[in-house]
């Protein structure tokens, strides 16, 4: 059976809104999980939200990975378990070094909000498959330090092993650094680890998952993930 367990650190604003979603995309229990915790109470699919955790201080995420949950969510994460984080999610997992890359401060050094154009970047990875036939999703972002970066044979490496879950492109799904908000290297807006079990993006697929949204393309991020169409 699939557990799905949300982590929620002092400054996660957008747990509610996944927990909501994944309610309605999934029939499975749906756990809140403090980040003072350390027992993931059996969750099979760990989620990281959005949000600004300790107030965004030093460096986003970077307190956060010293949560008392971290250390588990390392150890579930070698052992296979999935993992995905969604924008202040993606910023910890790499401060913990669960995901490969930093991401720094938006090229234009301003808080960027508005509904962006995502293609997949490699479609067999879990949350981007099952997407080929409508293949650009518009999905927004909320971010002031959204900007992807590495060094050239951390890159090198994410291209060749296809690691890249999605970039920024504009409607029709051209991809260049026009239509890329942040300035992240090769237009990079979600990554996973060498295993394929962690997965982190920028752009919030759970804003734009519900009926009264009048956008439904996030939803098929979060189908891909459990299997459905």
């Amino acid at each position: 059976m699939v557990k799905i367990g949300v982590v929620i650190f002092p400054g996660s604003n957008c747990d509610a809104d996944l927990i909501k979603v994944l309610q309605t995309r999934s029939p499975n229990p749906i756990v809140r999980l403090w980040h003072k915790e350390t027992d993931l109470q059996s969750c099979s699919h760990l989620f990281l939200p959005g949000g600004f955790s300790y107030g965004d201080y030093l460096r986003s995420g970077a307190i956060a990975k010293l949560s008392p949950i971290m250390q588990t969510i390392k150890t579930h994460a070698e052992n296979g378990g999935f993992v995905m984080g969604i924008c202040n999610g993606f910023q910890i997992l790499c401060e913990s070094g669960l995901l490969p890359g930093a991401l720094l401060r938006n090229i234009n050094m301003r808080f960027v909000c508005k509904n962006i154009y995502l293609v997949p970047g490699n479609e067999p990875l879990n949350p981007a498959s099952n997407i080929d036939q409508t293949p650009v999703l518009c999905v927004p972002i909320a971010h002031g330090e959204g900007r992807y970066f590495c060094d050239n044979k951390t890159l090198s490496q994410l291209e060749e092993n296809q690691q890249v879950l999605y970039r920024y492109s504009n409607k029709l799904g051209a991809v260049s650094m026009d239509y890329n908000p942040n300035g992240s290297l090769n237009n990079i807006a979600g990554v996973c680890n060498s295993r394929k079990n962690v997965f982190g993006m920028m752009p919030h697929p759970e804003r734009c998952a519900t009926n009264y949204l009048l956008n439904l393309d996030g939803l098929k991020i979060f189908n891909a993930v459990f299997g459905g169409g």
